[in-house]
Parts: C-alpha cells; structure tokens; sequence
C-alpha cells in the first residue's frame, strides 16, 4: 500500500479509536475527510508543527468543529507540542488536550475555537480580511513578508446556518482570493439525509457570492483534491468554495452513508471492520506503524524550512524597512501604547450634556492614529455608533489598507468576523450595532468570551432613551444577557471621564472581550465622577453627608444622573445617602474585598438599583432588604422622557422609594 494511503488511514483509525475509547464523539465525517484534510496539511498548508504560532502560517479553520478527532489525529501524527497518542486516547477527558470541540489556546495547531457550526467561516473570512490588511500595508517590491491562505473545513450543517449565508456574501463582495472553503459534502446530518431540509443549489449560491466554484467528485481522490486546491490559490480576485463529495462512515460497511455514523461510536466490531476494509496491518487500537510516522516526520521538516526561509526574509525586511517593522512588529503584538491616552488626571468632562455614543466617538477618533492597527465598523451603523475613523480609507476590494469595515446588515456574521481578525493577529478589531440587537450577536460574543479575545463591542441606543423607535429597538434584557456570560467585560458609562475610562480598559485589556453600552440620549456630566474608580468597576460618586449611610444608590449610565439628582434632595431632607456608580460590575467584582467592602458596606442594607434594564443582574448587590427601580417589561413608542418617567425613571420615585426603605 502507498504510504500516502497509509497516511491517509492512519487519521481514520487513530479518529475511530479515540472516540470508541471515549465512548463518545463523530467518527463519521473524519472517516470520509481524512484524504481531503491530509491533502491540504501535506502538499499544500503551510505550517511549521515545531512553531505552530508561526506568523507567516497559512490557517486553517475547522467549522465542522465535531471532527475534532480527525484534527487531533493529524496534529498528533505531525508532531505538535504535546499532542501525544496519550492525550487521544484521553479524548474528551477531563483535562485533557483533545476536548470534544477544537478549543483555541487550549491545543497546539487549533487555530479558533469551533463547534455551532458556520462559526469557523466567519472567523475564516476575519482571518483572510486581516491577511488582505497587513499585506496591503506592509508588504513592499521583493518582500511579500504577509503572504498566506485561510482554508475552512465545512460540513452540510455550516451551510445550513444563517451565519454562512451572512460571511459568504461579505467574502464574495471583498473579493477576498487568499480565502478558500473545502465543503465535505455527504449529504447526512443527525435526522439523515440532508433531502429532508436541504436541497439548495449550494454551488450556485456560492456563484451569486462571487466565489470560484471547484467540485471534486471522489473525496478519496486526493490527486483531484490537490489540482483542486492548486486552481483555488491560482484565483487572485475571488474566494473558492471546492465541494467534495464525501461519504459520511467511509470504510465501514455498515455505517457508510448513515446518519448513525454521524454522533456515535462505530462500536467495536465495527471497528474492526474498518482495520479489515483499510487493509490496516496493525490489530491494536491506537497504533501506527513506522514508516507511516517516519512519512509525517519528513512532511513536518518541510514547514520547519519554509518558515526558515521566511525568517530570512524578514530579517532582510527589517534592515530595509526598519520603520514599517517595527509597526508590524507591534501590530502583531496588539498592545495599546502607553501615550494613546492622556494622563488620568487630566481627564476631564465637557461642559454640557451629551450622549455616551458622541462622546465615544471622539475617543475613538482621538486614539486612531495611535493605534494603527486598530479597526473595524458597524452593521450599517456606523454615523449612529459613531464609530467611523474620520479620514481614514475604507476598508474594501480595492483598498485593503482601509481601516474602515462596512459590514453590511449582519451582526452575527460581523461578530465572528470580528473574532476571526483577531485570531490571525496584528489587528485590534471593534464592532458596533444598536444595543438591542446584541442579541445576533451573542452567539459569537460567547465564542469571544471562551476564547479569551479582546474583541470590543460598541453598543449605541442602550435602553428606552431610543424613545419612538419602540419596544423592538429598545434593549431592556440585554444587558443582564451579556453580563450572564463569563469572562465578558460590560461597560456602561455615565459620563465622558467613565467613556473614557471605559476606552481605555477596552484597548489594554488583552485576554477577555469588553462590550461598551452607549446612549443616544444626552447625559449631564457628572461633578465627581472618577476615572481611577471606574478603571475600577464602579466606585463612590457622592459620599453621603453622615457618618454612615442610610441607603446606597448603585446606578449604571443614563440613570447615574438621576440618581445623583435623587441624593441631593433626599440630603435636603436630612437623609444620609450614598451614590455609587458601576460602570462595570465584572470589573468591581475583581477587585479585593477590602474595596468592594468600602463602597458597598455590608452592613448598610437599604440599597436601590437604578437602571433601566431588568432587574435580573442586580440581586448580589441589593439583597432581600434593597429595592430596584428598573424595568421588567417591555418599553413601548414614545418620546424618551415620557418613558422615563411613565417606567419610573425619575428623581421622585427614586426619593419615595429610599423613603420607603428607611421607613420599614
């Protein structure tokens, strides 16, 4: 048998042992893409599995992420970091490096984290729109220093998500040639054949996207699937969708084309069965001969060379173009410089009201030329987000360099583009939309969250202040959505030093993503708001006048205002009140106990949240002895101030309510 067969099989069996050890786990597509996979990852994937972080790596996506026994294996036989037969044989085991779905950061080689299926596509468009970027900007006569492919693995299940209809269309209109689809097309999902909810014209779809179409009929051809390959890198001006005809349970006579092969261990004469129909010389699971890992071995050394060469290259670039090195350089490293802000101190509100969006706005406009390598745009928001670069080109087909990005009407697509740019690396990316639809969004915003990416939201529109537009545009759950995600940072300011200070935390934190929640309405300026205390979460705005607090209003955004409006005649009165703001109850929570006890005491219990959201997020700080003044209905059409004050949102109910409190 060809040792490229051999090769071949070897992904197969080691896929199949792993998931009948687990007794868990999606043997079937692994069994009918293992040629497709190791086609690209030996002839034509450049990748180094001695540096697998590599900068000049070509990437590869699985969006068909419940194969990962298939990308384990691969991975494993290469010789990736301490991707040992052991951990696949602990796969989807506690602790292991082999989970159920690719995790990224958590596996050598895994480039993003996949499984809801069409996620990995739109993270693959990201990393070939970042590719375009930096080559654009950097790249100069005799030095191609930025010069890769994104490849996507997909399934039938990618397609069928919305989210593939939404990132397609997007690569097709940038015209992005450096991105390439592999579709493993066995026509099964779970309930069976795709027949019963899916019988689109898939190539034609991808023809109206502007992509190159290329179909490959025999997945097990690897020659068609090479040539295949070689006519989507020679495509310059459009994406490449290569459909391959796959057949789900490849080499197990009585699981080939079923569903049941799909989410289910082969079981173990089935397995069996396929060592015997894969002419497999070895009857113990887990083992492959040697000259198979010897045939690995050498393919590896070629990526330790072309990433050699490349260095050399580089070395070359940095002597001719030092400058554009060392922005490159720190692109790639995506650390906010030090001076992209002024000193805190400094910082100071305007003197009038005005809403938290403009005021973003000109933060963001402020800092752009400090941080180059930032960029990004809105779902066709981008004059109500305020988040356009002023005098910076768009980001497009024929401008690459842009730093602009129209994303169309596609959230959900937006987001895991999002993500993906900043998985390739050497670009800091935002995205914006009005609050409400945060919810297309979170899906990916999760995916950012679990990876641990600094992707940064822009939400504008953040409650009931839309006023007229009504109660489908105006976000009332979404906030206690977001904040019930781990690892999200969620900031909603009050003022310019909170915006400020919200910017500033967005752009230096590195390993978690960060949504900031803007209104459109005007807001005042606040006379004692803080930017080191809200860098730290949420903080004392207005002490109260005793030597102890009656009550305590926490109040986040538009609202902080009113609350301080609310302390000021309750003060009149004789009531000792305490304001504090929390712009960011993620980040109050990570501060030390000392401090969280010395803005919210714990043995001041008469406490009232103040934000016009539901109530859900806020029970840890009220309690059983605090009250909310929040909004736990839907809004409805209608001038903002006649809303704010029909749901309560006034310096009266919040006075008769503390009233209430001290009372009982």
């Amino acid at each position: 048998m060809a040792i490229e067969q051999m090769a071949v099989d070897a992904i197969r069996i080691l896929s199949a042992d792993a998931v009948q050890r687990a007794n868990s786990g999606h043997p079937g597509f692994p069994l009918g893409a293992a040629p497709v996979i190791y086609e690209l990852f030996a002839n034509h994937l450049a990748h180094n599995p001695r540096n697998p972080g590599w900068f000049n790596r070509d990437r590869f996506v699985l969006s068909a992420g419940h194969g990962s026994a298939m990308l384990y294996s691969l991975l494993c036989l290469f010789g990736y970091p301490k991707l040992t037969i052991d951990e696949l044989k602990n796969f989807r085991q506690l602790n292991s490096l082999t989970p159920g779905h690719p995790e990224y950061g958590h596996t050598a080689g895994v480039e993003a984290t996949t499984g809801p299926l069409g996620a990995g596509l739109g993270m693959a468009v990201g990393m070939a729109m970042a590719e375009a970027h930096l080559a654009s900007r950097y790249n100069r006569d005799g030095f191609k220093v930025v010069d890769h492919y994104t490849y996507a693995l997909c399934g039938d299940g990618c397609l069928m998500e919305g989210i593939s209809s939404e990132v397609m269309s997007l690569a097709g209109t940038l015209k992005l040639g450096r991105l390439i689809v592999l579709y493993d097309s066995n026509s099964i999902t779970i309930e069976g054949s795709t027949e019963l909810a899916f019988t689109e014209d898939v190539a034609k779809r991808f023809e109206a996207c502007n992509f190159q179409v290329i179909t490959v009929a025999d997945g097990n051809d690897r020659d068609a699937v090479g040539r295949a390959l070689d006519m989507a890198k020679a495509e310059k001006d459009k994406p490449s969708l290569i459909k391959i005809t796959t057949k789900i349970g490849y080499g197990v006579p009585a699981k080939e084309g079923k569903a049941s092969a799909h989410g289910e261990p082969l079981g173990v004469e089935n397995v069996a069965a396929l060592r015997k129909s894969l002419k497999w010389p070895i009857p113990d699971a887990f083992a492959v001969p040697g000259d198979v890992l010897n045939h690995y071995g050498d393919l590896a050394k070629k990526g330790a060379a072309a990433e050699a060469s490349w260095n050399d290259l580089y070395a070359k670039y940095k002597k001719e173009h030092p400058d554009l090195a060392e922005q490159l350089d720190a692109s790639i490293k995506m650390r906010t410089p030090d001076d992209a802000f002024a000193d805190e101190a400094s910082w100071a509100n305007g003197e009038k009201a005005e809403a938290t969006r403009n005021i973003s706005g000109r933060i963001l406009n402020e800092v752009k030329d400090k941080i180059p390598f930032l960029m990004g745009g809105s779902a066709d928001l981008g004059p109500s987000n305020k988040t356009v670069l002023s005098g910076i080109p768009d980001f497009s087909a024929s401008n690459y360099s842009g730093r602009n990005i129209h994303f169309g009407v596609r959230e959900l697509g937006m987001t895991a583009i999002g993500n993906g740019l900043i998985l390739h690396g050497g670009v800091r990316a935002y995205v914006a939309t009005f609050f409400v639809f945060a919810d297309y969004m979170k899906p990916m915003l999760r995916l950012s969250a679990l990876m641990g990416l600094p992707l940064i939201s822009v939400f504008s529109h953040d409650s009931i202040g839309v006023g007229e537009d009504g109660p489908t545009h105006q976000a009332i759950e979404q906030l206690a959505s977001l904040r019930a995600t781990p690892n999200l940072m969620v900031f909603r300011p009050a003022d310019e030093i909170e915006t400020r200070a919200a910017w500033k935390f967005a752009l230096t934190k590195l390993d978690a993503p960060v949504s900031l929640v803007l209104s459109r309405q005007n807001l005042p300026p606040l006379a004692h708001s803080s930017a080191s205390g809200a860098l730290r979460g949420g903080y004392i705005l207005e002490r109260e006048s005793g030597a102890k607090p009656e009550a305590i209003l926490i109040a986040t955004g538009s609202e902080v205002g009113l609350a301080v409006a609310a302390k000021a005649e309750l003060e009149g009165r004789g009531r000792s009140v305490r304001v504090v703001s929390m712009p960011c109850a993620e980040l109050f929570e990570s501060q030390d106990d000392s401090y969280k006890a010395e803005v919210l005491p714990g043995d001041v219990r008469k406490r009232v949240a103040i934000e016009a959201g539901v109530s859900a997020s806020w029970g840890g700080y009220v309690g059983l002895d605090g009250a909310y003044i929040t909004l736990d209905t839907f809004g409805a059409s209608a001038p903002a101030d006649k809303l704010f004050e029909k749901y309560g949102f006034t310096v009266k109910n919040i006075t008769e309510t503390v009233d209430s409190l001290i009372s009982k």
